[in-house]
């Protein structure tokens, strides 16, 4: 699997998809998890989710959007940190 070319599918979608991007705030993971189609580790999840979340962030999209905080409250919890 080319994890490279499904973050930039990932930031295609979450960018010009309402719906992706609403899916994406309200839960990354299962998102990602969605897009790539397979069950991945959490530490790779951790790790796609925060690209998806740089890209977006250079575009400006998505701190408009409410996706950087969803993303860093999801992981939060999931990872033991704030």
């Amino acid at each position: 699997m080319d994890i490279k070319a499904k973050i930039e599918e990932l930031v295609k979608k979450v960018t010009d998809d309402k719906a992706m991007k609403e899916k994406f705030e309200k839960d990354p993971v299962k998102t990602v998890e969605s897009v790539l189609g397979v069950d991945l580790p959490d530490e790779q999840v951790k790790m796609i989710i925060e690209s998806v979340k740089a890209k977006v962030n250079q575009s400006g999209d998505a701190s408009s959007s409410g996706i950087a905080d969803a993303i860093k409250n999801t992981l939060g919890g999931l990872f033991g940190g704030k």
